[in-house]
């Protein structure tokens, strides 16, 4: 075939995959429609138009699931979990057949986790062009099951073994590190004024009810364990002025 004709055959075959990606986008839009009138509203169906990655969503039925409508960006569904990296990955790769994605777990903007499930679809060129995918929220039928549950199920649950407790000194510790590193900086570059601070977190912590509590927190902050009971003295002198 001479050049002439490959390229009308090129052009043609671009129509041929337009003319295919319009009626599936089409056909796949009613989808999302019909759907939305028979799902539950904790089941969100949202179809994404590859070719558009900056405004894919083109329709989508209970958005209140992630929080998305028409003309958002395919970036702005779940985001850092495996699954809808694995989605992407197989969306923006060439394939002789459409890919399905599916019982992944995918997390919205609020930290609720979403059981999800993707179908990737391809023109005739084996280039993918829509997503459809699903996003289910579990969270209320999950607690209405173990409702049921324990309603249903007479039988006697065995305790859990107890938790063995936490010592002490991690406490403390916990208590110390927590109000230090609050301040974004070594305790060398702290100045008087949050050293103080400091102190009086740790001191609403309970830490100075615990022995050894002065002498940890003198420790940590590099200053003497007479600095901490100055410290303790002028809060009090303070609070006593308010």
């Amino acid at each position: 075939m001479d050049k002439e004709n490959q390229s009308k055959a090129s052009v043609v075959r671009s129509q041929f995959c337009e003319m295919e990606r319009q009626l599936v986008m089409s056909t796949l839009q009613t989808v999302v429609s019909v759907l939305e009138e028979v799902l539950y509203e904790n089941i969100e169906v949202v179809l994404h138009d590859l070719t558009q990655p900056e405004r894919s969503v083109v329709a989508i039925a209970n958005g209140h699931v992630t929080n998305r409508s028409i003309g958002d960006s395919i970036l702005a569904g779940p985001k850092d979990d495996k699954g809808f990296e694995d989605a992407k990955e197989r969306a923006s790769s060439t394939g002789q057949q459409n890919s399905i994605i599916s019982d992944y777990r995918t997390v919205n903007s609020e930290g609720v986790e979403l059981h999800s499930a993707t179908a990737i679809f391809r023109d005739s060129d084996g280039i993918p062009f829509a997503g459809l995918c699903f996003n289910s929220d579990t969270t209320v039928p999950e607690m209405a099951q173990r409702w049921l549950n324990a309603i249903v199920n007479k039988t006697p649950r065995s305790s859990p073994p107890p938790k063995p407790a936490e010592k002490v000194e991690n406490l403390m510790d916990d208590i110390i590190t927590s109000n230090i590193q609050r301040y974004g900086k070594s305790v060398e570059e702290m100045n008087r004024e949050q050293k103080l601070s400091a102190v009086d977190a740790m001191q609403k912590g309970g830490l100075f009810f615990v022995r050894g509590g002065v002498n940890r927190a003198a420790k940590a902050l590099g200053v003497t364990r007479f600095t901490i009971y100055n410290y303790l003295e002028e809060l009090k002198n303070r609070a006593g002025e308010k």
